[in-house]
């Protein structure tokens, strides 16, 4: 897992005009989670855009400077406007290198199935992350999966992912990851937007409730 680095300033004042008041100044407020404690603080929007920008496709250790102290934390779950797609809010939580945390790994697959091009079939995406439990360092930015072996009724489940010692998946074994299907039988899956524009972030819960905790 890659780390990065962002300097944080606690947050005196919370709540919704608050929080609206320091997007206009190109703040984001944020919250740092820890044994169920919550430190409120804040994060430049162009600073925090750069972490973001890798962390909603890949699983990141980041290192928050806070008042002369380095917490080690991953990305726990982030808030974007429903009609803008702009980042609102972002919730960390602290871990401890030596304590099991978990956490939900993006799967990427690789290569082209021989189903397809051989026999034109359609790669069908299942999961698109495993759930997984294991000490920081033991967890991986992504899973990569060769699907290139794959014929037409093929598929690759969770249990045939071969994770390195000292990770356990919590996931469901039986878990579909990609399979090939004839085309007929193949439906049509929405185009997802892969990159995370800056402006716009696609992905994380809706902000129905404008923050703030």
């Amino acid at each position: 897992m890659e780390k990065f680095i962002l300097n944080v300033e606690k947050r005196e004042r919370t709540g919704k005009g608050i929080a609206r008041q320091l997007r206009s100044k190109g703040i984001i407020p944020c919250v740092i989670y820890k044994n169920g404690q919550s430190t409120p603080v804040q994060i430049p929007t162009k600073e925090l855009y750069t972490f973001m920008n890798i962390a909603t496709r890949e699983k990141l250790f980041v290192t928050l400077k806070l008042d002369g102290q380095e917490k080690q934390a991953i990305l726990q779950d982030y808030q974007v406007d429903p009609v803008t797609g702009k980042l609102l809010h972002v919730d960390f939580m602290e871990v401890s290198a030596t304590e099991k945390i978990r956490v939900t790994i993006p799967v990427v697959l690789i290569g082209e199935p021989i189903g397809v091009k051989q026999d034109k079939g359609v790669l069908q995406h299942g999961i698109s992350e495993i759930e997984i439990e294991a000490i920081p360092e033991k967890i991986p930015g992504h899973i990569e999966v060769d699907v290139s072996h794959l014929e037409v009724g093929d598929a690759v489940h969770v249990s045939d992912i071969k994770f390195e010692e000292g990770i356990k998946v919590i996931s469901n074994p039986e878990e579909v990851i990609a399979t090939v299907t004839v085309e007929e039988e193949a439906e049509v899956a929405p185009s997802i937007e892969e990159t995370v524009e800056p402006e716009v972030i696609k992905k994380g819960k809706k902000a129905e409730e404008e923050e703030e905790k």
